[in-house]
């Protein structure tokens, strides 16, 4: 008996990705257009876009750690079936039980 183990397909479309890339851009560009514009100082500005930069790369970081958690959730549940599988396969219903 052998098994063979696909992996599930990605969840998210080409055009899901384009989305959110396209998205982010945008979000991105005003909020960039939006500090350079401001009638404030340049010390001011600079507070604001290095606050706009920590907000962007922190997401990342979130977005990275959230993945990993689904990734190892998902190692472990395949290895628990691969376990459970290879149990069942072992298992003879017809064997005396030994004491």
């Amino acid at each position: 008996m052998t098994t063979q183990t696909k992996t599930p397909p990605s969840p998210t479309t080409a055009a899901f990705f384009a989305q959110a890339a396209l998205s982010f851009s945008i979000a991105l560009i005003a909020v960039t257009v939006g500090i350079a514009l401001l009638p404030v100082d340049p010390w001011i500005r600079a507070f604001l876009g290095l606050g706009a930069l920590y907000a962007v790369t922190s997401s990342f970081t979130l977005a990275k750690v959230i993945r990993d958690r689904q990734e190892d959730a998902a190692v472990a549940s395949r290895l628990d079936r691969a376990r459970m599988d290879k149990l069942i396969a072992e298992h003879d219903p017809f064997k005396a039980p030994t004491l």
